[in-house]
């Protein structure tokens, strides 16, 4: 059954499992022979979703933390203004990082990010995406693992949203911007 607003599914939740459990052996693969903690970060909101399943696909030991950046609003178009809205608890100096996103587009917020990070000074940083939309790119991002490239269409479900909503379906779809029944 397709929510109202997303006129066409994308990736299917059976299509979504087997991609978490491929990264998930990906990463375990990475991470086998460090002696460095390692520490999942995801950034919220759009995230969480993806990262729960994921780090539940993860055979290492790992703690967790998130951090809040905010540059869409309610738009389907991200501002370019870039605001830490809730940092990490965590300190990430001398550790191996996985950054968790639920999509990389433009690039332009997650370079900014990283550069944050990477100025406090991890052991290693890594980016993990589920989704990858190569055609947006404005700004070159070093993805270590990559669930699946999609079209440049405007997405939702599976933790990411149109203006708060459609982050409880399981599956991507495609966003037709259909809003009545949104509610």
């Amino acid at each position: 059954m397709r929510e109202h607003g997303l006129s066409k599914v994308l990736i299917s939740e059976e299509e979504i499992a087997e991609i978490v459990g491929r990264l998930g052996r990906e990463i375990t693969d990475c991470y086998r022979d460090s002696d460095k903690e390692l520490i999942v970060i995801g950034l919220l909101r759009g995230s969480f979703i993806f990262m729960a399943d994921l780090v539940r696909e993860i055979r290492h030991p790992m703690v967790t933390d998130f951090l809040t950046i905010s540059s869409y609003g309610d738009h389907t178009e991200s501002s370019g203004d870039v605001k830490v809205v809730m940092d990490l608890d965590e300190s990430i100096t001398d550790r191996d990082v996985l950054l968790v996103e639920d999509i990389i587009d433009t690039g332009h917020t997650f370079s900014k990010v990283v550069h944050m990070l990477r100025a406090r000074a991890p052991a290693s940083l890594r980016i993990c995406t589920l989704l990858d939309k190569p055609s947006r790119r404005k700004v070159d991002v070093e993805i270590d693992f990559c669930g699946i490239e999609i079209p440049d269409e405007f997405v939702c479900g599976y933790g990411l949203d149109y203006a708060q909503k459609y982050r409880n379906v399981p599956y991507v779809g495609i966003y037709s911007g259909s809003t009545e029944s949104a509610d």
